[in-house]
């Protein structure tokens, strides 16, 4: 049974990440592991302020996201971070595909660099119809040849970039507000970034766990233009 979602799974699996770790890396170069006299917010503004990353990277996020593929090649162009996808090659892929909402805008009124979105429903229906013609299309080719024997790392060639895929990611938090705020579209930038709409909604979804985790460490994140240190 193929399944049509225009949803984009992330969910956090392990962390070792805390404010607490950003002070006492960073203390330890100045004044010592534990200073009773540090003011933890104050600590942790100056270091997104003055863009001393390195305490930053003394922590870690596991995340288990499940995104179309077209997601994860914008996703895995952030290199300072550790991957793990589902291969094609190795297993059988899974018949979901992503069929955008008609609530997603589809027409472009902006430009290439800087788009404006907006809702169409009739266009937005149609673009639905369309997708998932194709993607039930292409799944049948692809138990064809898988049927007959055809390796998967060949029969994979059939499935569109809308197919889901599967990852765990692995990054720290210096990494993480980088890709915050390239991945997120906010009015709080002080360099206004214009991400997909599917990879804007999934790091959104990062973004809430992080600020869960290191609530002083994002609140300074944002208060200081989203500029990651």
């Amino acid at each position: 049974m193929i399944e049509y979602s225009s949803d984009i799974s992330v969910k956090l699996v392990r962390s070792m990440a805390s404010d607490d770790m950003v002070i006492q890396a960073a203390q330890v170069s100045s004044k010592g592991e534990n200073n009773p006299d540090t003011v933890p917010e104050r600590l942790i503004n100056a270091l997104l302020k003055g863009r001393h990353g390195s305490p930053f990277e003394h922590t870690a996020f596991t995340f288990f996201i499940e995104a179309p593929i077209f997601v994860f090649r914008e996703w895995q162009r952030h290199r300072i971070s550790s991957f793990n996808e589902m291969s094609g090659r190795y297993t059988e892929l899974k018949p979901k595909f992503y069929s955008p909402d008609v609530e997603r805008g589809v027409i472009n009124v902006g430009t290439k660099m800087k788009p404006v979105f907006v809702n169409h429903l009739e266009a937005a229906m149609d673009i639905q119809a369309i997708l998932n013609h194709q993607s039930s299309s292409a799944w049948e080719h692809y138990q064809f040849m898988l049927k007959a024997g055809v390796a998967n790392e060949v029969a994979r060639m059939a499935l569109p970039v809308n197919v889901y895929s599967q990852m765990y990611w692995t990054v720290n938090a210096r990494s993480l507000m980088n890709f915050l705020s390239l991945r997120v579209e906010s009015d709080d930038s002080t360099f206004r970034s214009y991400p997909q709409y599917e990879i804007d909604l999934a790091a959104r979804k990062v973004e809430r766990n992080f600020q869960e985790k290191m609530p002083l460490t994002h609140k300074a994140f944002v208060q200081n233009g989203r500029v990651a240190p």
